[in-house]
């Protein structure tokens, strides 16, 4: 029986990630990974693929609406090769799958194809079978559950791969749907959907809750909300799907709004995108000594991320937390470096949130209503992407950046962007927040002109009244 001083169950960003940092301190390290390629979701069917059909779908729109104003005259046959996204969409993922198994290889970490599975549990000697193929059996002196998360399935809507569909299935169809039923206004139904309605497809958002992103600042959410009906997308809040049968090649749907009125709707495509939920099929776990919560999620403690059984950690969408795969990354680096003997830490105050439509949209911290609800007195700062030179030039000023400040202390509490490259200018607030730092902080700092980043500072700077160019 092979012997390690870490064993990693999943090999996703916070498995493989774990892995990488583990062996980088010294230690024998494998990851058993049942798919026949590292990534996880959010490389092979996650993030990765449907990131690179967004980009296309948005060069795609830029061309056929945006481009004449740049005195660009491309005629009216510019067309949608569907066969073609998808084969770029595909080598965009193999060329990162083949890039982290070179990392395995550079940082010599062993990769066991397989299903993972606790046999036994002892101090330092935590036996995992690895079922599958080549079947095996490896001791490990510690263990991190790294196996992410599942698509969330509704018990009334049987998913059948063609007109009922799951993310899996809409990152990879044929054609363009002429109309896509989604359940689900969060970031998988937001994204899915502006992929297909910018390509030409009727999308129609079906959620129960009454709006958008619901854990953002309502009045950013509401901005996105807006830019999005805009663009669009039409959306059903507060109502829910009771019932959808295949007819022929379509879809029937019928829908439930509070007071119980019903109605119907017919698609094409109905994509299930409600969320995900934490895997831990098969793993064994009771006999393990591993607690699941009220939720499902693996029980840690959340300063180690050790679970109940001596030995074993998880991280990422098995545990408490948002679902992300930067979530994930930094958790499997704070629990490979206590394990090495160092000091890792997760600040979650500083975990931004992102949705990839355009414009984009993303957040860190907390909004005006979560600071009412703690008795937090504080300070607002806002500007608008419209007056912003770069902006202008761009011919992108849809959008604004949000800053919410301690009124005591000026510390930033909240960082909210709905505007294009909200992705990159996130990591801005993100710094500051992990600082500790204030709005004068950011204010006061360089912002190269001209940037969106000015967009930021004159955000930073309204906090206080001051902004400039308002």
């Amino acid at each position: 029986m092979e012997n390690y001083d870490l064993v990693i169950i999943g090999g996703g960003p916070g498995g493989y990630v774990c892995g990488i940092r583990a062996a980088q301190l010294g230690l024998k390290t494998a990851i058993i990974e049942k798919r026949p390629t590292m990534g996880g979701t959010c490389v092979n069917v996650g993030c990765i693929p449907s990131k690179a059909l967004l980009d296309s779908s948005h060069r795609y729109h830029d061309t056929v609406h945006n481009l004449s104003a740049h005195g660009i005259s491309i005629g009216k046959d510019v067309k949608m090769d569907v066969k073609q996204m998808m084969e770029r969409k595909t080598q965009v993922v193999k060329e990162l799958t083949d890039g982290l198994d070179f990392l395995m290889k550079k940082n010599k970490i062993t990769v066991l194809r397989g299903h993972g599975r606790f046999k036994s549990v002892a101090r330092d000697d935590i036996q995992i079978e690895v079922q599958g193929d080549n079947a095996t059996t490896v001791s490990a002196k510690k263990c991190v559950i790294a196996t992410g998360s599942e698509i969330i399935a509704l018990p009334n809507i049987e998913i059948n791969g063609e007109s009922i569909i799951t993310s899996d299935h809409a990152i990879a169809l044929e054609s363009v749907p002429e109309h896509m039923v989604i359940i689900g206004a969060g970031v998988i139904g937001l994204e899915l959907g502006s992929v297909w309605n910018r390509l030409g497809a009727k999308v129609t958002v079906v959620e129960m809750l009454p709006g958008i992103l619901m854990g953002m600042d309502k009045q950013m959410r509401e901005l996105a909300e807006r830019v999005l009906k805009k663009q669009g997308l039409e959306f059903k809040f507060e109502h829910k799907v009771t019932e959808a049968k295949q007819s022929g090649k379509s879809v029937s749907i019928k829908i439930e709004n509070k007071k119980g009125e019903q109605s119907e709707l017919k698609a094409d495509k109905l994509l299930v995108a409600i969320g995900r939920k934490p895997y831990t099929e098969n793993l064994n776990l009771e006999a393990a000594g591993v607690q699941l919560t009220e939720r499902g999620r693996v029980k840690v403690d959340p300063h180690t991320l050790q679970t109940d059984a001596p030995g074993i950690y998880a991280i990422g969408d098995v545990i408490d937390g948002p679902m992300l795969a930067h979530k994930a990354e930094e958790e499997g680096v704070m629990v490979a470096e206590n394990l090495a003997g160092k000091k890792g830490h997760v600040n979650y105050d500083a975990v931004p949130y992102i949705v990839y439509t355009w414009p984009e949209i993303a957040w860190i911290g907390k909004g005006e209503q979560q600071l009412k609800d703690e008795g937090i007195e504080y300070n607002t700062g806002k500007y608008l992407f419209k007056p912003n030179g770069r902006a202008k030039a761009m011919g992108e000023t849809d959008g604004q950046v949000k800053i919410i400040a301690d009124k005591r202390t000026d510390k930033i509490l909240g960082f909210f962007v709905v505007g294009a490259n909200a992705s990159e200018l996130i990591a801005e607030g993100a710094i500051a927040i992990e600082f500790g730092g204030s709005a004068e902080d950011v204010a006061r700092s360089f912002h190269a002109h001209p940037t969106l980043s000015e967009i930021v500072k004159e955000a930073a700077l309204d906090v206080s009244g001051s902004a400039l160019h308002a």
